[in-house]
């Protein structure tokens, strides 16, 4: 018996000069020649590496959340319920990103970090598209996207339509729940507010699981999101913290101070509030 296991597999392909390979498929070429930095230090690898896996990360939780809105709209929330548990197991990886990058000391990035210039992570656009399928609407966002008018138009589409937790409040209806009409027929160009209605049927949800199984399982997959979410940002925080202090971001914000800020947003208000009163 050879030594190589490679030699005992008679049936694996080695002549790919008419068929498509993993690097075709990949495009490996493309993804791996992507890394280019901007000065000779070595730890800019490790800095662009990262953003450019959480960007992919983050457009797969893009892709998944617009899949799980459109899953509710059709009423089929078990359909959902994959794609939500997906996006949860995707944030788990992002978060885990940051403990890589936390092992970037001040020094060494002071080393590169004036090549940035003003870009910033702040500019990620498909955070922001991440936040607006979530329902999180801040109209002066738009404004740093105005130089490119293609991605400026899926922005504001994504801007101006429902939410994951607008969908999820139409389900409500959809079952009998009463909802206010100015909730359901809200401009979701704005960022969601607490609404007493909504509050009222989640908790009858909570109260009486097994008739409300599948309204019961959706809300708590939000709940997942939106506490990977928030330690997502924690993690990002506390990075930052780690590495720059309270120096002020490349992109121009107060840097741990604006993430601090937003810490104490949450998304799906109702379904977190009404655990002090189950």
């Amino acid at each position: 018996m050879s030594d190589y296991p490679f030699e005992n597999e008679k049936g694996i392909h080695t002549d790919f000069l008419d068929k498509m390979t993993y690097d075709d498929y990949l495009q490996l070429d493309n993804l791996l020649n992507s890394q280019k930095r901007l000065s000779d230090h070595h730890d800019e690898m490790l800095f662009i590496i990262i953003h450019q896996v959480s960007e992919l990360w983050l457009k797969l939780i893009i892709h998944e959340t617009k899949g799980a809105i459109k899953a509710i709209e059709r009423h089929n929330l078990r359909a959902s319920f994959k794609m939500l548990a997906r996006v949860s197991k995707t944030q788990s990886q992002i978060i885990h990103a940051w403990d890589v990058l936390a092992t970037l000391t001040p020094a060494e990035y002071m080393e590169f970090r004036d090549k940035l210039g003003s870009a910033s992570g702040f500019q990620s656009y498909q955070y922001r598209l991440v936040e607006f399928v979530l329902g999180y609407k801040t109209p002066h966002i738009l404004n740093i996207y105005k130089k490119d008018p293609e991605l400026y138009a899926i922005l504001e589409d994504a801007y101006h339509k429902p939410g994951l937790y607008d969908v999820a409040i139409k389900a409500l209806a959809r079952s009998g729940f009463d909802i206010d009409q100015e909730i359901l027929n809200r401009d979701f160009s704005k960022t969601y507010e607490e609404n007493a209605s909504v509050a009222k049927a989640w908790m009858e949800v909570y109260r009486n699981v097994s008739a409300n199984w599948e309204l019961y399982e959706l809300a708590e997959k939000l709940v997942d999101i939106e506490d990977w979410f928030q330690q997502w940002r924690f993690r990002h925080m506390k990075t930052v913290e780690r590495i720059i202090g309270h120096k002020t971001g490349t992109g121009g914000s107060s840097g741990v101070g604006y993430l601090k800020q937003v810490l104490n947003h949450y998304f799906f208000p109702e379904l977190w509030e009404l655990r002090s009163h189950i």
